[in-house]
């Protein structure tokens, strides 16, 4: 049964690091060879045989459990630090929403005031700066008749 409190016992916390320290060892080459010239004893020392299998179903019957208890406590970092990630991540996703409805704002209101100027007519008078106005309406004055000219 687990601890409720927040801080392990000293049992837990002695059996944690016992538990992860057998199995990095059971996990690294360094045991793999050790195993590997364990095996071959019995070939060396036929009479050994029996021992060393006894030897070796011990040693089975202690590094599974082992194993699984090292897994475990190691998942358990992984697991809180996944519930981390999500946490911050679904904070992450709230706030994208969040502007994404002020862009979808900003853009219903662009679009509003587009199609309203859009549908005003057009103007008469369009004034570049506050001294410039230039009338779009007014067609070009008709050239003046030369003045020295007699008529007949």
């Amino acid at each position: 049964m687990p601890n409720p409190s927040n801080k392990p016992s000293l049992v837990t916390y002695v059996n944690d690091r016992i538990a992860v320290r057998m199995t990095i060892i059971f996990g690294s080459i360094w045991c793999v060879y050790a195993f590997l010239v364990f095996s071959l004893i019995p070939l060396a020392a036929p009479a050994w045989q029996n021992t060393l299998l006894y030897i070796s179903n011990c040693i089975q019957l202690v590094a599974l459990p082992a194993l699984m208890v090292g897994n475990a406590v190691l998942s358990r970092g992984t697991d809180q630090r996944a519930a981390e990630d999500h946490a911050a991540l679904i904070e992450i996703l709230n706030d994208v929403r969040a502007e994404v409805g002020e862009l979808k704002t900003v853009t219903n209101d662009l679009a509003r005031k587009t199609d309203e100027v859009a549908r005003r007519p057009p103007s008469e008078v369009l004034s570049i700066s506050d001294e410039a106005v230039i009338n779009v309406t007014d067609e070009a004055a008709p050239a003046a008749a030369p003045a020295s000219a007699p008529t007949k």
